[in-house]
């Protein structure tokens, strides 16, 4: 289903993903997050639903959808690095700090904090290109006690 959008991925030098893609590949790694626990609680699923309608303006239909498509791609897609890969490539520092500020959310979402979860979002930001210092405040923003 997903075979052309993971071909572009997978290039040596993939070209900057168009807007549907880059939402499908930022809400494909908010999935991976919530699914690297082992644990993809019904609180984190409603949070990335609304992290979707949210940024992108949709309906709690489209977001739904959206993020069914998303589990879809995150269970065939290879790795991590190329989901943040194209995101570094399509957004501006500013807005991948908002990327963090998202995953930070569906950590959180179940109201604890995993070790497995807490190591890919370091992996990620790192891979995003943002600071350990900048996913730190992310982090301090979302869930200000921890």
């Amino acid at each position: 289903m997903f075979a052309d959008f993971l071909q572009k991925l997978v290039q040596p030098t993939p070209e900057p993903l168009d807007e549907a893609d880059a939402r499908l590949a930022l809400i494909a790694l908010l999935v991976r997050v919530a699914r690297s626990d082992g644990d993809y609680a019904p609180e984190e699923i409603d949070r990335i639903d609304r992290i979707a309608a949210t940024r992108f303006g949709l309906s709690p239909f489209e977001a739904g959808k959206l993020r069914s498509e998303a589990e879809q791609l995150e269970s065939e897609a290879p790795d991590t690095v190329r989901f943040t890969r194209a995101i570094k490539d399509a957004v501006p520092y500013d807005d991948r700090l908002a990327v963090i500020e998202a995953l930070w959310q569906v950590v959180m979402a179940d109201g604890r904090r995993d070790h497995a979860e807490d190591s890919l979002l370091r992996l990620t930001s790192n891979l995003l290109g943002v600071s350990d210092r900048d996913s730190a405040l992310a982090r301090q923003r979302v869930a200000p006690d921890t």
